[in-house]
């Protein structure tokens, strides 16, 4: 989804999860009308949903580790499936040897890397990347869209928000 600051992409992705609902038209979602999704069934459809946000979200006072773990124990998940999951997304980004820093201690792309490592943590259908490269120097937004592309050829569906044109046409 491309265009420019304020043309309302991020508006978009709040009505796809259900944080806001259109005044006008529908939002579908596996072919369902996100607005008539109840609120108890929320929860259910946002873990079919990873996000990752362009200010990444991380939790200051906890390790990378911590930070994609906090999404699994939040669900109330087992202590070996968090661990093997949480090394396992990891792994996938390249940050293994990261996982006791906190995000003080990591670069802009290293902490946008736990970001998606978070968003996939719950093995969603669809991965929401809103403006993921916005902060982030040249090199540092190449390699996570690398990483996207990479899932993506990987069979995870991925849409992203960007102003930027070079980084639509990625890939």
């Amino acid at each position: 989804i491309v265009g420019k600051s304020g043309a309302g992409k991020t508006t978009l992705l709040r009505f796809l999860l259900r944080e806001d609902t259109p005044t006008k038209g529908r939002v579908l979602f596996q072919g369902r009308n996100v607005a008539d999704i109840r609120e108890a069934e929320l929860p259910e459809l946002r873990r079919k949903i990873g996000v990752v946000f362009q200010d990444y979200k991380l939790l200051p006072q906890k390790t990378a580790y911590e930070n994609i773990a906090y999404v699994m124990e939040m669900m109330g998940g087992e202590e070996a499936d968090i661990e093997r999951d949480v090394l396992e997304v990891l792994e996938i980004v390249g940050l293994v040897d990261r996982a006791d820093h906190l995000p003080i201690q990591l670069s802009g792309g290293e902490q946008q890397r736990v970001a998606v490592a978070r968003a996939l943590i719950h093995r969603p259908q669809v991965i929401v990347a809103d403006e993921p490269t916005g902060n982030l120097h040249s090199s540092q937004g190449e390699e996570v869209m690398e990483l996207l592309q990479q899932l993506n050829k990987e069979g995870m569906t991925i849409i992203q928000v960007t102003h930027n044109e070079k980084f639509a046409e990625y890939g």
